[in-house]
Parts: C-alpha cells; sequence; structure tokens
C-alpha cells in the first residue's frame, strides 16, 4: 500500500466529499481508499481544525504532509497565511479550490498572485470544487512522489508520537506517522529524548494489523516492556542502533530564511516556536550574528540528521502572519 498524507484546509463539508473520517482531534483525518493496479492504496486527507484561531494543528499537519487541498472560500490574510505556512513547509505539489461562502466570489486571478508572492509557482488553481478532480489530481502528486517515498524508506526509522495510551489486553500503544525507514512487528525500540526501551508488540496502519510499517504510513504500534511515562507527543520512536540519526538540542544555531510577506525582524529575547516531526516546542532568541540566529529552547528539541523536512519557525504574537520561515544549517550549541 502506498498512502499520501495531504494537508486539507476545509471546511467539514469539502472534507467529507474527499474521504471517510477516521480520527477527529485537532487534526481530523479523512480517509480514501482505492484499489490501482495490484496496490490498495489511500489518501489521507488531514484538516487541522480551529485555524486561524490555532496555528499548531497546522504546523502539526505540515510536519507530516507532501501535498496540499486548500479550499478558497474568501482571499484573507489567514489565507494568505495558509499559503505561507505551506511554501515554508516546501509544499511543492498543491491545489488551491475556489468554492467561494455563500452570495460571495472569489478571482482566480488574485489567488493566483498571492500563490506566486508566497512562492507557490507550481500550484494548480480549480475554478469549482469537483471532488473527483481534486482525487484525481491527489492520486497523479502520489505516483509523482513515487522516487521520494523509496528514498525515504531506505533511511533508518524514525515515527514522531502523536498521541498514546493504554488498551485493556495489548498494553501501550503509540500512535504515529513513520517519516523515515520502516518498522517491523517484534522490532526493539527506543524513545529520543528519553532513551527508554521497549518491543513492538504488534503494528496496525489503516485497522489492518500489518507485519511492517512503512513511510508515510499512519501507524499503532503496541509496545511491551515499557515503562509507563515513557511517551508524549512529539517523542521519536526509532528502532534501537538507528537513534545516531537524532541529535537532541538545549540550544540550536541555525540560518533563518525569511517566510514571504514577514516584515518582522527577529530580535535578542523574542520568544519563538520550532515545529518538526510534531514537535512543538518553545525556545527564545539568545543571539544574532550575521545570518545566523542562537535560540535557547525551554524543552528539547531533536533533529533528524538528513531529514527532508523543514524546521518552521513561528511567532505567536506576529498576527495576522505568524510564520517567520523556516531553520536551514542547524547546529546544536
Amino acid at each position: 500500500m502506498s498512502v499520501l498524507n495531504v494537508l486539507c484546509l476545509s471546511d467539514e463539508d469539502f472534507a467529507r466529499e474527499l474521504g471517510k473520517r477516521t480520527d477527529d482531534r485537532d487534526v481530523e483525518s479523512y480517509v480514501f481508499k482505492e484499489k490501482r493496479g495490484d496496490s490498495l492504496d489511500a489518501l489521507t486527507f488531514l484538516r487541522p481544525r480551529k485555524h486561524p484561531e490555532r496555528l499548531r494543528p497546522l504546523l502539526a499537519s505540515l510536519d507530516i504532509v507532501d501535498s496540499a487541498i486548500i479550499q478558497v472560500r474568501r482571499v484573507d490574510a489567514s489565507l494568505g497565511e495558509v499559503f505561507v505556512a505551506a511554501s515554508v513547509a516546501g509544499i511543492e505539489r498543491g491545489v488551491a479550490v475556489i468554492n467561494a461562502e455563500d452570495g460571495g466570489w472569489v478571482d482566480p486571478d488574485q489567488v493566483e498572485k498571492i500563490l506566486k508572492q508566497a512562492g507557490l509557482t507550481t500550484w494548480q488553481i480549480m475554478e469549482k470544487f469537483d471532488p473527483h478532480a481534486v482525487k484525481d489530481v491527489s492520486w497523479k502528486f502520489l505516483d509523482e512522489l513515487s522516487d521520494t517515498r523509496l528514498n525515504r524508506s531506505s533511511k533508518k526509522s524514525c515515527v514522531p508520537v502523536d498521541q498514546h495510551f493504554n488498551v485493556k489486553g495489548v498494553g501501550l500503544v503509540a500512535i504515529g506517522t513513520v517519516q523515515s525507514g520502516s518498522l517491523q512487528k517484534h522490532d526493539n525500540i527506543l524513545v529520543t529524548p528519553g532513551g527508554h526501551t521497549g518491543v513492538v508488540r504488534s503494528l496496525q496502519v489503516m485497522d489492518v494489523d500489518v507485519e511492517q510499517a512503512n513511510s508515510g504510513d499512519r501507524v499503532g504500534i503496541a509496545i511491551r516492556n515499557m515503562k509507563d511515562g515513557s511517551l508524549e507527543r512529539g517523542v521519536l520512536i526509532s528502532v534501537k542502533g538507528h537513534e545516531n540519526m537524532l541529535e537532541t538540542h538545549d540550544a540550536s544555531s541555525f540560518e533563518l530564511i525569511r517566510a514571504p510577506f514577514q516584515k518582522r525582524e527577529i530580535e535578542i529575547g523574542m520568544v519563538i516556536h520550532a515545529s518538526i516531526d510534531l514537535q512543538f516546542v518553545v525556545g527564545r532568541v539568545s543571539a544574532i550574528e550575521n545570518q545566523r540566529v542562537s535560540v535557547e529552547w525551554d524543552s528539547p528539541l531533536t533533529i533528524r540528521n538528513n531529514s527532508d523536512r523543514r524546521l518552521i519557525l513561528s511567532q505567536l504574537d506576529s498576527v495576522p502572519m505568524r510564520i517567520l520561515g523556516h531553520g536551514i544549517e542547524i547546529q546544536k550549541t
């Protein structure tokens, strides 16, 4: 099975036309499965709730998606922020679907202009909402990303934990999306940060028991021999021996690539947030030298070596444009 995770910034009715809802938290999941050739493939549309009131669900979605479908009800500052966030996250495949409010009208030329200004020059515009067309273009994105999936699958394993709980008769279960590598039944695993260990008892993908979960899969991991309190949202699970690709930072320095439309200057003492691999970490700028920014984190930030995901920086008080940009050449300090 090949899976494409798609950001779906829309109202609930729009998302329901694309798939069956399987998760109802800060980020809802709508899944559509189809037999394609010999494979049963899936599109998972991730709908962050409460934007623009809350930024974190949008950033959490961008941590794991490879494409985006944006419902354009109106042109306003919150739409611009969504486009900028997708651009900063490096989402090159996307569609802006014009679906104006009742009695309203959206100018496609204006949407195209904003997309270009946001750096999303490869995105498409649909001038009306056609669920079949949206799914068709999503399948096309999935096929185009086959080399990306193979490259990620060849790397060491990493599963950021989204949620965890205890199930009677099963024990501790972690839910997350495989960002790289794969996870197999009976693997010895390690949690970073923390260093807690355990063994994979069983795996579920799309509510089906599997022997192996691959890059892109949203997986339920039943774990044995792991202490209570070992897991929290944003910790990273890896196969034991793969943890050397992970580096945990109490402080970092990086070059900031500024987001489109962002005019706010970074200042020493400024509080910022970093988002990557479902982590959402608060930090304070401690130094600025040339193009490099140094930040001391309130809690550990774990960075994957050679990750193709971006470290997204935001400032929650910078309304209406809270996205500062993304960090490159990240170093532990």
